[in-house]
């Protein structure tokens, strides 16, 4: 294949995900040797409290593109987002989570939409998300707010597969939302009033096979909509 990017950051966020965490690294790192010149996986580990930052340890010791970052403590999905953006040094910055429920070889869909369209960001959307009816439905009332609170408009705000320019990190010092799920939203926010451009492609979507996700968490869930609220307060 040949390859389609110049150089390309990715980013996997991990939270007690020994059981996945290898075959997705080593899955990205195969893709990448097809589609990107230049590339450097990050790991992200979050304060896992099983053999996550072992694992990913071993890895970073077998290839000098893997790196990872590790929280001492537990900081939350937005916390591990926001060092992986900030510590990524390519051009361009794809992020995917560690759980094996999106196929990384869909990037090269992102990569063909950025080219068509020029877009600034390219975020997926799910065909069919594996995931119970509650928790569409949840993100579907979450949508509705950031709309109605900030105009913002797209499939699915919080699809964890995106790439990103790295001139809107760079455009953006801080993103503050750390322990709550707001993380994605506050992003695209934050990059639409600065005029940044964003596309849309479908991605499929994968059942959990291994591990438990904790992002229905009801603490996770206030602390979302308290960082909302205050974001909006901030540049209504």
């Amino acid at each position: 294949m040949v390859k389609i990017i110049d150089e390309l950051s990715v980013f996997l966020p991990a939270y007690n995900e020994e059981e996945n965490i290898k075959n997705a690294v080593l899955h990205v790192r195969e893709v990448l040797e097809d589609v990107a010149k230049k590339w450097e996986i990050v790991i992200v580990n979050d304060g896992s409290e099983d053999r996550t930052v072992v694992i990913a340890n071993e890895l970073e010791k077998s290839d000098k593109r893997i790196k990872i970052i590790n929280h001492a403590q537990n900081r939350g999905y937005g916390a591990s987002l926001a060092s992986g953006f900030y510590a990524s040094k390519y051009s361009w910055i794809a992020f995917i989570d560690s759980d094996g429920q999106f196929d990384f070889g869909e990037i090269t869909k992102f990569i063909d939409k950025q080219k068509e369209t020029q877009a600034d960001l390219v975020i997926g959307y799910y065909k069919n998300r594996k995931v119970s009816f509650t928790k569409v439905l949840t993100s579907k009332i979450w949508e509705a707010f950031v709309f109605t609170l900030f105009g913002l408009k797209v499939r699915d705000i919080d699809c964890a597969f995106k790439l990103v320019s790295k001139r809107v990190i760079d455009a953006i010092p801080r993103l503050e939302s750390e322990r709550g799920a707001f993380i994605s939203s506050e992003l695209l926010i934050k990059a639409k009033k600065k005029g940044f451009r964003i596309a849309e492609v479908p991605v499929n979507h994968y059942p959990r096979l291994k591990g438990k996700g904790t992002g229905r968490n009801l603490n996770v869930i206030i602390k979302s909509f308290n960082d909302l609220f205050k974001l909006w307060r901030k540049i209504k």
